[in-house]
């Protein structure tokens, strides 16, 4: 991908499409797309030519066939990461198919390169149907060095990550589930460094069982969670209810150690900690019967399950998925830096420890700097994606998954 920015921009457009961008500057920077491809070798001549095409280029072709593993080397794979969709799951706009999602994966393939220096192709899939998303993408994986999926609605996401991650020998990450995680704990660890406690002492609700719900909460247990209970439309996600699906039948056996049962409402009566990846909205007496000193991370997009102003009245700490407010717990806070560090060492798979190491790094790049409205660093910190890079890195080597 291009490092410079570069728009080839059309004059095919309609009128209605030029009419739209004089009014709206979002579509005139969309225009033409956000990316482009960059040669890395020059072809001024015919000696650059037979070089980086025919004849020379089948010296190297024959030498990956003989030994597989040049292909790292003598390639782009190493360096590179497929972002595919199927664009059920947009961000704030749900599913809305492939086409429209395209903008999206753009901006993501972006951002990769932007922060973490990571070459990435957006691949948008005319399927929602999960053998054939496992399979389209097994068959693409050998251009690739990684895999990040990216808005594909639950359950679905969940077996389609399982299974690629089976079959396929290097990083699989699904970003809504898992850099959510990621960022989250980070951001937990420094509001509770800072008000002196411990996440074994915290008791925490996650309003949302979908994607970002269901890794927040095995990565807060993962990471020593006192307690953390997860709730959907329906309530608290517990072992006596009979409606529950085959994920929240598995997260309901390893939360709610309390055996708390009914509302969020119920849940959240002296809870330590609210996460909010559900959107809609949570009444103000709810938000009331926290305990004191709560932390308040209503992340829906665009409008927080509890507003700020009002989550200000009763929390130490509060934090939003949005960038006009303090502690903004955004996903590009961990994904460039955790495909970076997988890549560098070739990790076959990107482990739970490595996640965790990620988090680690992630608060530590601001543990000096610890305040009410600094829990997280700010996307634009330059020490966040080396910090994050070299942790997953370490990790990916400590755990036996790192292949150089």
């Amino acid at each position: 991908m291009a490092a410079e920015i570069v728009n080839p921009r059309s004059e095919s457009f309609s009128t209605s499409s030029q009419d739209e961008e004089t009014f709206d500057p979002v579509f005139a920077l969309h225009r033409g797309g956000k990316m482009a491809v960059q040669a890395t070798v020059p072809v001024r001549d015919r000696d650059d030519l037979s070089l980086a095409y025919t004849p020379g280029v089948a010296k190297v072709c024959s030498a990956i066939a003989e030994k597989p593993e040049l292909v790292h080397d003598y390639t782009w794979k190493s360096q590179v990461v497929a972002v595919v969709t199927d664009g059920t799951a947009v961000l704030g706009l749900g599913d809305i198919g492939p086409e429209a999602s395209l903008p999206v994966m753009e901006g993501k393939a972006i951002l990769f390169k932007q922060f973490g220096g990571v070459d990435a192709v957006p691949i948008a899939l005319a399927t929602t149907d999960t053998d054939e998303i496992v399979d389209t993408v097994v068959r693409l994986a050998p251009s690739f060095g990684g895999v990040n999926l990216e808005d594909i609605s639950a359950p679905r996401c969940f077996e389609i990550e399982r299974r690629l991650q089976e079959q396929l020998d290097i990083p699989v990450f699904h970003d809504d589930q898992h850099g959510t995680a990621v960022v989250t704990l980070a951001a937990l660890r420094n509001a509770a460094t800072l008000t002196g406690r411990s996440l074994g002492q915290l008791r925490a609700v996650i309003s949302g069982a979908g994607a970002a719900g269901v890794a927040i909460a095995k990565i807060l247990i993962e990471a020593g969670i006192g307690d953390v209970a997860v709730c959907d439309r329906k309530g608290i996600v517990s072992a006596d209810r009979d409606d529950l699906t085959e994920i929240k039948q598995e997260v309901a056996g390893f939360t709610n150690k309390a055996g708390l049962t009914g509302s969020l409402e119920t849940a959240m009566s002296g809870a330590d900690v609210f996460i909010g990846v559900s959107g809609g909205t949570v009444p103000e007496p709810a938000v009331a019967s926290m305990a004191e000193g709560a932390f308040i991370f209503a992340m829906a997009n665009p409008n927080p399950e509890i507003h700020p102003t009002v989550a200000a009245k009763y929390a130490a700490v509060v934090a939003t998925g949005r960038s006009d407010f303090p502690n903004q717990i955004n996903n590009v806070l961990a994904f460039p830096g955790i495909f970076a560090g997988a890549l560098q060492v070739r990790a076959s798979r990107i482990t739970e420890g490595m996640k965790l190491a990620a988090a680690e790094a992630l608060a530590a790049v601001v543990a000096d700097e610890l305040s009410a409205d600094c829990v997280i660093p700010s996307p634009f910190d330059e020490r966040v994606a080396p910090a994050v890079t070299a942790a997953v890195a370490a990790a990916a080597r400590a755990e036996g998954v790192a292949r150089r």
